[in-house]
């Protein structure tokens, strides 16, 4: 299988775009974004901004792709998911592979009933602390992106081709030997730190400094704990305390992705965090009650913003 060269990003947000830049910026790679009607109009006209440099990124409708990708990263909310997805086809070929850097657990699932899982590597990324409004995005940290098949006692083919591409491109990242519960580990994350942000409106300076917004954070925390628990995922109180030195890495005054949503009057990706915490408890007939308050007090926040 011959190396990675055609690079195409789903999601030209903060996480999408700083991926589309550096495949975009280096060598070796034909990079392009993937966007439909207002998007696609929006992204040729404006292109990108990010830390302050205009990118003029090709844009492609995938209805009108000439050819597959070698690799698709899908950088998208979870709630466009399900109508960005569809109509690849032309994207998509046997030599492609997919990594999603979406948040929550079921997005490999998703695109893999459409394509394969014989496509899709799990994927998450962690302590990048970029910012976006409007196309302009900035960050002080690139963060790591952990990316594989569910095990990696051996590396495959596959993982190694994409390692190889993130080599070039100079995107730091790591292959894990058990990706599932690293995926868990960034839900309890986002359950944690998302949310508790979004509640309280603070940057990640309070969480830094403060025990009551740490109390905050670590009691939804400890509840996605106990579902993993459940779920025969070995998450434990340490995996809580592990998460802080990852946080005190990024800017203060960096804001997470949720409250970023909230200050900007959008839909945010509750349903996935305390949404699904509130499924699992249910299955498993654990209490969920944080999650239960924070899912309520979201819900509120986003129908102010005339929001469903």
């Amino acid at each position: 299988m011959q190396d990675i060269q055609k690079v195409a990003i789903l999601g030209a947000g903060a996480m999408g775009a700083y991926f589309a830049t550096r495949f975009f910026e280096t060598a070796g790679f034909s990079t392009c974004l993937v966007a439909k009607g207002l998007r696609y109009e929006k992204l040729k006209n404006d292109g990108l901004v990010v830390n302050g440099k205009h990118y003029s990124i090709p844009v492609v409708d995938p209805e009108n792709a000439v050819e597959p990708v070698d690799l698709l990263i899908v950088a998208l909310k979870h709630h466009h998911l399900a109508g960005a997805i569809q109509g690849l086809e032309k994207l998509v070929g046997e030599s492609t592979t997919i990594i999603s850097v979406m948040n929550g657990l079921e997005s490999e699932e998703t695109i893999a009933s459409i394509y394969g899982m014989d496509k899709v590597l799990y994927a998450i990324s962690l302590g990048i602390d970029a910012l976006r409004a409007g196309n302009e995005i900035k960050y002080t940290t690139p963060g790591i992106h952990y990316f594989g098949e569910a095990k990696n006692l051996t590396i495959s083919p596959k993982v190694r081709r994409v390692q190889v591409a993130f080599e070039k491109a100079g995107i730091n990242y790591k292959t894990q030997e058990d990706m599932i519960y690293w995926m868990w580990w960034k839900f309890m994350v986002n359950v944690g730190i998302n949310q508790a942000s979004a509640v309280t409106r603070m940057p990640y300076a309070a969480f830094q400094k403060s025990p009551a917004a740490q109390e905050l954070m670590e009691s939804l925390m400890r509840e996605v704990v106990t579902l993993a628990q459940a779920a025969g995922i070995n998450l434990t109180e340490q995996d809580i305390t592990n998460w802080y030195p990852v946080m005190n890495r990024l800017s203060p005054e960096g804001k997470t992705s949720m409250l970023q949503d909230i200050e900007a009057g959008q839909k945010t990706e509750v349903e996935l965090f305390s949404g699904k915490a509130i499924a699992l408890g249910k299955e498993y007939n654990i209490p969920t009650p944080v999650n239960q308050t924070i899912f309520r007090i979201i819900r509120v926040l986003e129908q102010g913003f005339g929001l469903p």
